[in-house]
């Protein structure tokens, strides 16, 4: 099996790993210069750095960079002895590169206005698939979306065909509750990275205790990012995507900060001042 068609088949199905190079040798080592090897989420792996203690911490650290998602390097002083490295006697040193193996992220938006139409643009710019669903054709089309890899007219073929993973990251900015309500109850039940809604703070906590009326427990909603974006004092559509999308990259990259915005639902509803 080609290792790097295996790389493609894995991000075309969503499948995260890891690849490991040996980047620099110096003496003698168990392997060569441009050694790969590729490590799943599950713990396989294709292809080899030299076998022995090497290539076990080497597969330890490609499950740490799957884990957090960002690249490391490793060095190793091979020392003579055959102890170090299953009989493997060397007298060198070997630098590995370990990046991670991502599927491109995909941004579906959930509403097909001007705000839709802003932050599908900036999520483009800066490496996320976009997928568009509207229920009305005239804003959920090609002409409006361009780079719409997915675009669905119906909410309930969207539900259906869509499965969200670990890559997925979905945006409702629908016409009105309604919708908003009905799409979050069903995108907080799927293994989407991000679910982000948009409204005031009164108005995310009116559809939370709507749904929890209808069976869904409050906890539910504590990944979901609403009122979503990052507090820049945005105003236009324009900048509210900036907000929006800068999130979208906080989480994509795991800073901790990014989930500042998430309502604790077991607060007391705030005091609207607007």
């Amino acid at each position: 099996m080609d290792l790097f068609e295996e790389i493609v088949r894995m991000r075309r199905a969503g499948q995260r790993g890891a690849l490991a190079t040996i980047v620099h040798t110096n003496g003698s080592i168990p392997s060569y210069e441009s050694s790969r090897m590729l490590v799943r989420e599950d713990g396989s792996s294709l292809g080899t750095v030299g076998g022995g203690c090497v290539e076990a911490d080497v597969w330890a650290a490609a499950r740490e960079v799957i884990h957090k998602e960002a690249p490391r390097k490793i060095v190793f002083h091979l020392n003579n002895e055959a102890t170090y490295d299953n009989g493997l006697i060397c007298g060198g040193t070997v630098e590995i590169f370990i990046e991670p193996i991502l599927p491109q992220p995909i941004l579906y938006l959930f509403g097909g206005g001007h705000v839709s139409t802003a932050v599908a643009k900036a999520a483009q710019a800066v490496g996320f698939g976009v997928g568009v669903i509207d229920d009305r054709e005239a804003f959920a089309n090609s002409q409006r979306f361009p780079m719409a890899q997915e675009i669905f007219t119906n909410y309930d073929d969207a539900f259906k065909k869509l499965q969200p993973n670990s890559s997925s990251y979905l945006v409702i900015v629908t016409r009105g509750h309604k919708e908003d309500m009905r799409v979050l109850a069903w995108a907080v039940r799927t293994s989407a990275r991000y679910v982000g809604m948009i409204g005031s703070r009164r108005k995310v906590l009116s559809v939370y205790k709507a749904l929890e009326k209808e069976g869904y427990a409050m906890e539910e909603f504590e990944r979901v990012f609403a009122p979503m974006g990052l507090d820049i004092g945005a105003l236009s559509p324009e900048e509210i995507a900036v907000s929006i999308v800068a999130e979208l990259v906080a989480v994509r990259r795991n800073v901790e900060s990014a989930a500042h915005k998430k309502i604790k639902v077991a607060a007391p509803d705030p005091v609207e001042t607007k």
